[in-house]
């Protein structure tokens, strides 16, 4: 079974598991245990009702301690596997990963929440994460892919095949800050047969003012209404500005 108490001092395996280093892993920890704290009271049963006995009580479970319920999490948001390795991982059977990954995807995103670093999912409000009186942005706008479990309707299956990526996938559309390559906006999440530029045209982003935004091919044509747009020649080239 995957432990967090192997990965701690091994910063390479739990970069790779989680995306985080020991120092990001135990700053979010904090969070997530006051946010676990605060969704699940210790005074009530999973189910909601006043306990009827003391906390500890009964068989103890193999996510009994925060940071395994973190890692569990975080390796499953990192590397998406079937629920059935999850379960080989961490020892538990597939209807109980499915159960805890509902309990705690709420707790997750609640932690990030308090820390403050909850991308904004509101097109219009993007606008106004930014200063007016800071220095002008410099943004980074992009596609993301994750590949998803084959639909087995045909039509799904059809919509959500990337050929581009030769998988099927799910879809969004991100705006990173350049200097510290932060997530400042999330879109909805599109079928993986949609075009960058597609989605970025329907979720219509507001930029903050003076933005300088960057962006690949994929965004070929999409003009917004930012102080600049660049774009690369080709990949590995540099950027060439569109517009001014």
């Amino acid at each position: 079974m995957v432990t967090y108490s192997e990965l701690r001092d091994d910063q390479r395996r739990l970069l790779a598991l989680t995306g985080l280093t020991p120092r990001e892993f135990e700053l979010l920890l904090r969070a997530f245990v006051r946010s676990y704290e605060r969704l699940y009271p210790a005074n009530r049963t999973l189910a909601g009702r006043p306990r009827q006995r003391a906390v500890g009580g009964g068989r103890i479970g193999v996510l009994q301690e925060p940071e395994q319920k973190l890692l569990f999490l975080l390796v499953y948001l990192k590397t998406y596997p079937l629920q059935v390795i999850m379960a080989e991982l961490f020892d538990l059977s597939q209807p109980r990963v499915n159960h805890w990954l509902g309990r705690l995807l709420p707790v997750l995103r609640d932690a990030l929440d308090d820390l403050g670093v909850l991308p904004e999912r509101d097109a219009r409000a993007f606008a106004r994460t930014e200063s007016p009186h800071g220095p002008r942005p410099h943004l980074i706008i992009d596609g993301t892919e994750r590949r998803r479990q084959r639909p087995k309707n045909p039509e799904k299956q059809a919509a959500h095949y990337s050929g581009r990526k030769k998988i099927h996938s799910d879809k969004n559309v991100v705006v990173v800050k350049a200097g510290n390559k932060r997530v400042g906006f999330l879109s909805h999440t599109y079928v993986g047969r949609a075009a960058d530029k597609g989605i970025a045209d329907h979720e219509g982003i507001n930029y903050p003012p003076g933005t300088t935004l960057y962006k690949d091919s994929g965004f070929q044509g999409y003009e917004p209404a930012v102080a600049k747009t660049c774009q690369a020649k080709k990949k590995g080239g540099r950027w060439r500005v569109d517009r001014s």
